[in-house]
């Protein structure tokens, strides 16, 4: 069975600030979690695609950005067959009250991903991959492209379904990385201006030059974009107004 990603998470330094801005340019409605956390839930419709936070106390030095956490039935398995397999362990495996057990781990390239083992089953309602407010790609800048892909294929099941060539930048490795079989995401070298080897997700939103308006409005910056990709579709990447680096995909200009 494939593992793939299932929940997407912003460390920032102003979680309320964060949430406002999101809940307008990618129209997620917030739910407090509750209890005794500051934990905001992000929903589409009654489906919960991921949360905001503010940066622990023990990662006071890490800058405000976007995770994603890759499901797990073993999470202590899991976690040694990755350290097995050239990755690291950055916290090990670690249980969340009425949550599941989760652990920070990088590849060996050193590109961070969260695992999450939720208690119960976990099951979410399913949507699809372009449905408004989801995560429609996700991206990988590895230290080195063609070992990413092995790696990954190794411990997930994930496997390269095709490959763009990019020149001097190299190939663009498209990925299946759920039991679907297409391509819902891709691994490429790391370019130079990217500091350190990392994911982005790109959030779907219905038209890229509204959803820019509402970046620029509130403060965030588009660093690249809008730009069409193959396929018709439209991106952007940007910086939110914490500094926490995101993209967006829409099928609409």
């Amino acid at each position: 069975m494939t593992q793939s990603f299932f929940w997407y998470e912003l460390m920032t330094s102003d979680p309320k600030a964060a949430t406002d801005f999101y809940a307008d340019v990618v129209g997620w409605t917030p739910q407090a979690f509750g209890g005794d956390s500051d934990y905001t839930v992000l929903n589409v419709g009654e489906r919960s695609i991921g949360g905001i936070m503010a940066i622990p106390a023990d990662a006071k030095n890490l800058p405000p950005c976007w995770v994603g956490y890759i499901h797990s039935t073993d999470i202590d398995a899991d976690a040694k067959r990755i350290a097995d397999g050239g990755g690291s362990i950055h916290k090990p495996p670690a249980d969340i009250p009425q949550v599941g057990r989760f652990a920070v781990l990088t590849d060996p390239g050193g590109a961070v991903f969260m695992m999450l083992q939720p208690s119960g089953s976990g099951d979410m309602p399913p949507m699809g991959n372009d449905t408004a407010g989801t995560v429609g790609w996700r991206e990988l800048y590895a230290a080195d492209g063609e070992k990413a892909v092995d790696f990954y294929r190794s411990q997930f099941g994930w496997k390269q379904v095709d490959a763009m060539d990019m020149g001097p930048m190299g190939k663009y490795r498209l990925c299946s990385m759920d039991d679907t079989g297409q391509a819902i995401g891709a691994i490429m070298n790391k370019p130079e201006q990217v500091p350190v080897p990392c994911w982005q997700f790109y959030f779907n939103v219905p038209a890229i030059d509204e959803a820019v308006g509402k970046v620029t409005a509130r403060g965030g910056k588009i660093l690249m974009g809008p730009h069409q990709v193959p396929g018709g579709n439209w991106i952007i990447n940007g910086v939110d107004p914490q500094g926490a680096h995101f993209a967006l995909v829409a099928p609409n200009r």
